[in-house]
């Protein structure tokens, strides 16, 4: 049997990889945007810098609530192309509209329409190209991109910022950043067509794709199908995803914007100080999206149902974000010295891994309850439920933080047991909604 499934998962992890490397950039530059006109800075408060984030991710929301339909209807070929060059193209354009951060707010708000396409294509491209008992695992290793982009930003930004210079490092930081993600398309127009049509794919590993597809969906070889895309919110299947994703994204938003300013303020790291611990974050922050979304498979190959499987998991993945409430004892420098900067990543390093396990399998919940034409459409519907999520986490760590400027830590202690509580709140919703698996087949 051909392998080629997988070599469409590689093209889903460095979409994924750009996508998240171009995201991240501006968390590295915060420093620089919020240090005083006098010193070359752009003069922003803390408060400026969440609303720059909250703009794009309302943008990311909104903006996935119909990218995803539209997916569904122009195929995922076409749909993931046109998201990249168009994130790609506004990603540069940030390089080129000084420090007003209105102009900003309006960049990273375009920037945010192309990148919202990313996640529903890459979904609904694992749905059309894996069996179920393998989708938790595929998605695991495209999701983990978004890991290794955050890593590469962990380097390159602040290298940038040391090599040109403040005034000309943020400038090419997104320069470069945006313009790296145009070799991908490439191989992907190259590479990439749907099952039904792809010539370099044999009819075992076809018929090994389709192995454990509810026998009363029918499905068709080409990728592009009309979804009644209102009527999608009439199923409880729908809100529990919705609720999923509402609860717990804003927290990987929380750990990809804030971080670096976390550790700034809690250890008083320097711009090169705060590399390897965001680096080490977001590389096991890998490790979990793909050993989480292993865990199914495996619970699945001992006789499980695959959703029983997939909420077990999410489960037991949700139980290891509580360890995040003892960040900040860990984080005492008086309690722990030189050692407190070490335990208290670590902790958000289990937090971070956490998440990108939840996610994997929480992204899989889809394409096991929904036929593979309305994928898209629900994955773009639920990303913005976790966008609304986002802003929302996002403007309260900016109104903590300006609140407790004096005392950061306190800011960021209200912080953590948020990111720590939300999972298993979320899943006791999603399994309230849906206690036992049902497929939809009337779409």
């Amino acid at each position: 049997m051909s392998k080629y499934r997988w070599i469409i998962c590689a093209l889903l992890f460095f979409s994924t990889t750009f996508n998240y490397l171009d995201r991240q950039v501006i968390s590295y530059l915060k420093e620089f945007f919020c240090s005083p006109t006098a010193q070359g800075g752009f003069g922003w408060s803390n408060t400026d810098f969440a609303y720059l984030t909250s703009f794009f991710t309302a943008f990311y929301a909104g903006m996935t609530l119909v990218v995803g339909w539209v997916i569904d209807r122009i195929g995922t070929k076409l749909g993931l192309a046109l998201s990249l060059i168009v994130w790609s193209v506004c990603g540069i354009a940030n390089a080129f509209v000084g420090r007003l951060l209105m102009m900003h707010i309006i960049i990273r708000s375009a920037f945010a329409v192309g990148e919202a396409g990313n996640f529903p294509a890459s979904i609904k491209t694992v749905a059309e190209w894996f069996p179920k008992r393998e989708r938790a695992l595929a998605t695991g290793i495209f999701n983990s991109g978004s890991n290794f982009g955050a890593m590469i930003a962990a380097l390159f930004v602040p290298w940038c910022m040391i090599y040109f210079g403040d005034q000309r490092g943020w400038k090419m930081a997104f320069i470069f950043t945006g313009a790296a993600g145009f070799l991908w398309l490439f191989f992907w127009f190259w590479l990439y067509e749907s099952p039904g049509k792809q010539k370099r794919l044999s009819r075992a590993e076809y018929d090994y794709i389709h192995i454990d597809d509810d026998k009363t969906v029918v499905e068709t070889n080409d990728d592009k199908a009309k979804v009644s895309w209102w009527r999608l919110f009439g199923y409880r299947q729908s809100w529990a995803f919705f609720v999923g994703k509402f609860m717990t994204d804003g927290i990987w938003w929380f750990y990809l914007f804030w971080l670096p300013d976390y550790l700034f303020k809690q250890f008083d790291m320097t711009k090169a100080q705060v590399i390897l611990p965001t680096f080490i974050v977001y590389g096991v922050a890998i490790v979990g999206s793909i050993y989480g979304g292993s865990i199914p498979m495996t619970l699945i190959k001992k006789g499980m149902p695959v959703y029983k499987a997939r909420m077990t998991a999410m489960f037991l993945i949700a139980l290891a974000p509580l360890l995040v409430l003892s960040t900040q004892y860990f984080g005492d420098v008086a309690r722990f010295g030189h050692m407190a900067s070490v335990l208290a990543v670590a902790t958000i390093c289990i937090g971070a891994a956490a998440h990108q396990a939840w996610s994997a399998n929480l992204f899989t919940t889809v394409s096991d309850m929904f036929p593979k034409k309305a994928v898209g459409s629900v994955t773009g519907i639920g990303t913005t439920a976790g966008g609304i999520g986002g802003v929302i986490v996002q403007l309260l760590a900016g109104t903590l933080t300006d609140a407790f400027k004096k005392n950061p830590q306190t800011a960021y202690l209200i912080m953590f047991i948020v990111c720590a509580l939300s999972y298993l709140i979320a899943w006791g919703l999603m399994k309230a909604l849906v206690p036992r698996h049902k497929p939809i087949t009337d779409l």
